[in-house]
């Protein structure tokens, strides 16, 4: 019995152990997120999310409606920045010069602000333009970086009469082998899931 208790513990640990060590380097901002709440790990992707708020100085906090909130509990809230935030609000991060990041940015509208109406706005990398983000369309957008100093900027630039919004932001480590290319940016044009059944897992 003790022999299969420690080899249990050892599992446990190895477990705890390796979804950590994934994990560094990571920035997974659950944005809106009150600063009051702690850190949590997200059930599905056992990723380690927290809020957003010592990223960047403007905007506010929204909630998805009731009838919008979503099991993905990064989806619930939101930063969303109103008129008098200025029309370009960025997030300041702390990344490795020259290393490679993807950086996926997610949008979930949740009808936080009762108008049923979905948000476009343009996003940024520092001074460049990343694209265009049109959230009835996609909830989600990536692309693959590599910043030419420590510091990188992501910014909402208002185009419209719409409210620039976002749910999370999340960068990730590349290594320097992956996806290597001539030119600082490569940005995500589809992915594809391939799977037979609910057994089988997916193919990407």
């Amino acid at each position: 019995m003790e022999g299969h208790q420690g080899i249990l513990l050892a599992l446990i640990l190895a477990t705890f152990t390796i979804t950590h060590q994934d994990q560094q380097g990571f920035i997974s901002l659950d944005c809106g997120l009150p600063t009051k709440e702690s850190p949590y790990f997200e059930p599905k992707t056992k990723l380690k999310f927290s809020s957003d708020a010592e990223f960047i100085k403007s905007g506010k906090s929204g909630k998805a409606a009731d009838d919008w909130l979503s099991d993905h509990k990064p989806n619930n809230v939101l930063r969303y920045f109103p008129e008098g935030e200025g029309p370009r609000n960025c997030y300041n991060l702390i990344v490795n010069q020259g290393m490679g990041y993807l950086i996926r940015a997610g949008f979930s509208y949740g009808n936080y602000d009762g108008l049923h109406t979905y948000p476009k706005f343009d996003l940024y990398i520092g001074p460049n333009l990343w694209t265009a983000v049109d959230v009835q369309s996609e909830d989600h957008y990536e692309i693959i970086h590599k910043p030419k100093s420590n510091s990188l900027q992501i910014c909402l630039v208002k185009t419209g009469q719409s409210t620039p919004m976002i749910s999370t932001l999340e960068v990730r480590p590349l290594g320097n082998d992956v996806y290597t290319t001539q030119s600082d940016s490569l940005k995500l044009s589809d992915r594809f899931f391939y799977r037979g059944d609910s057994d089988t897992p997916a193919v990407r």
